[in-house]
């Protein structure tokens, strides 16, 4: 495996000399794809160098404390620096997902418990806006239709990292995490005797799509309808036909978005989300064809699946893919989410490690 690192040097050293000709500069869009591929194998680079010095360092000492025992001192330190080196060198080397450095848009539904369904679906919103503005993301409402009571019927959300992030550090990476049904056990608000309720909300996490092209969409393949949007609004909003829904008729997909002052501007965001929604049908049915490559995966096809239970009472979150579970959701719901997150990634990276050794054994 670790030998593979030499191609990843090779393919690095290669696009440094297409970034240095300025025949590159004149289009944007390569340049664009060039310098994020770059910057992407940077870290896998460095961790390869690393390695090597480690394993010169500790080969030299070796060869020194054969003539004199005092250079023997110093190998147990250089050998752990190595051990760390090809540690971190190994999960670099990790297949990963293709999207991982992608930007995202959420989704979250309201489910099964009427308003206090939509209450909650509010609530894991406010947990993914704070999470997002922890890590120093940009969020961007892109539709929502509230609920009587100030939570959310269905609300959508897009996800943009800043500036060159480290792998796995992208909003795709740790959030795609999020797919499924989020469970909840609480007294709603509408409850007069105090009992506790189980409700729950589906969360949808799709890549959002870069370039236009990687999804056709054809003109023909759209209905577009236009309406009078609902809700609270200025003006313009609630008095003219601005709120548009689109129907995508080979996949039957309905996107609709109501929150913008002009019709164009919500056509502009539901299509968006209509792109963002196809490229994720197209990857579902890539991975339900591929299903036994997939088996390390944390992250199932099966969106229906009950993924994580916040218990009020007991101030729980407990997660059902990992085993993760922690009695501090005050703090979860107000973004210090990472240690949940970070519990499905290491049980994917650890998987995925494992499919590999199984491999190349």
């Amino acid at each position: 495996m670790l030998e593979s690192a030499r191609s990843i040097v090779d393919e690095h050293a290669d696009l440094e000399r297409q970034l240095a000709d300025p025949a590159v500069h004149g289009d944007q869009a390569a340049l664009r794809r060039l310098n994020k591929r770059y910057a992407a194998l940077a870290p896998t680079v460095a961790a390869y160098h690393a390695w090597r010095a480690a394993t010169e360092d500790v080969g030299a000492a070796e060869e020194l404390a054969a003539d004199d025992p005092s250079f023997a001192e110093e190998l147990p330190a250089l050998r752990d620096a190595r051990d760390r080196a090809e540690d971190r060198l190994r999960r670099l080397l990790i297949p990963r997902d293709p999207d991982d450095d992608r930007d995202v848009i959420l989704e979250v539904k309201a489910g099964e418990g009427g308003e206090e369904s939509a209450l909650f679906a509010g609530d894991l919103l406010r947990m993914y806006l704070r999470f997002a503005e922890r890590r120093g993301w940009r969020t961007e409402i892109i539709d929502a239709t509230e609920s009587d009571l100030g939570g959310y019927k269905d609300v959508s959300v897009a996800v943009k990292a800043k500036g060159t992030l480290e792998p796995g550090d992208a909003p795709w990476a740790l959030l795609k995490y999020e797919g499924g049904v989020h469970r909840v056990q609480r007294v709603p608000v509408t409850e007069s005797q105090g009992r506790i309720h189980t409700s729950a909300a589906g969360v949808l996490v799709m890549p959002e799509v870069e370039d236009v092209a990687e999804v056709e969409i054809h003109d023909n393949d759209l209905k577009i309808d236009v309406y009078r949007s609902s809700g609270p609004g200025g003006q313009s909003v609630n008095t003219t036909d601005s709120a548009v829904r689109i129907t995508h008729l080979p996949t039957g997909t309905v996107v609709s978005c109501q929150n913008e002052k002009s019709q164009l501007q919500n056509k502009e965001s539901a299509m968006r989300v209509l792109r963002a929604r196809l490229l994720q049908v197209a990857r579902d049915e890539a991975a339900a064809a591929a299903s036994d490559a997939r088996r390390s995966q944390v992250r199932t096809v099966d969106r229906s699946e009950r993924i994580r239970t916040y218990n009020f009472p007991e101030n729980r979150i407990a997660d059902h893919r990992t085993g993760y579970k922690a009695y501090n959701l005050d703090h979860v719901l107000d973004g210090d989410l990472d240690p949940v997150v970070a519990s499905a990634v290491e049980l994917d990276e650890a998987s995925r490690l494992a499919a590999v050794a199984g491999s190349e054994a």
